[in-house]
């Protein structure tokens, strides 16, 4: 098991809106590092900070995604794939934070966790908190490195369990 569990907090219905971003990195099966950081979007309205807490004034003099770029990569290589809950939102924002940013977007394939979790244990509904209250998960959702270190144990739990885990 070498992945990269990820988790986007967006501030609008823009795919390139990242506020912030939660990445724990697990190697060997094991949880290697876990990295979290505010990120400057590119418009300053922020229609989501109901959701998760986080406004303009907190991200207004933090890097963009451009600039973290370096950094966040270096949580990333060497992943054989990444995963996420509703994966499908966080590989959109992912490609469209790096295209905006002139960035090649990273090649792993993202694996979900709603999916993994419906296959292994047959949880409905599948949303984050259901899936964590299944397994025994703390969870502060919408938290980013929460959400992301829950969808690291969700794919340790179903790798364990006996599921296939691939991308």
């Amino acid at each position: 098991m070498n992945f990269a569990a990820i988790d986007f907090e967006t501030a609008d219905q823009g795919a390139d809106s990242a506020c912030a971003i939660g990445i724990v990195r697990v190697k060997d099966g094991v949880v290697a590092s876990k990295t979290v950081t505010l990120i400057r979007p590119p418009r300053s309205l922020f229609r989501f900070t109901y959701v998760h807490g986080i406004s303009w004034s907190d991200v207004k003099d933090k890097p963009t995604f451009a600039q973290l770029w370096p950094t966040l990569l270096k949580s990333l290589e060497g992943a054989d794939f990444f995963a996420a809950h509703n994966a499908g939102f966080d590989r959109r924002v992912l490609t469209a934070c790096c295209l905006a940013a002139g960035i090649t977007p990273p090649p792993q394939k993202f694996v979900c966790t709603v999916q993994l979790a419906r296959k292994a244990w047959d949880i409905r509904p599948t949303k984050l908190p259901d899936v964590c209250r299944h397994l025994g998960i703390e969870l502060d959702h919408h938290e980013a490195l929460s959400d992301a270190a829950a969808c690291a144990q969700i794919v340790l739990a179903a790798h364990k369990d006996g599921a296939a885990v691939s991308a």
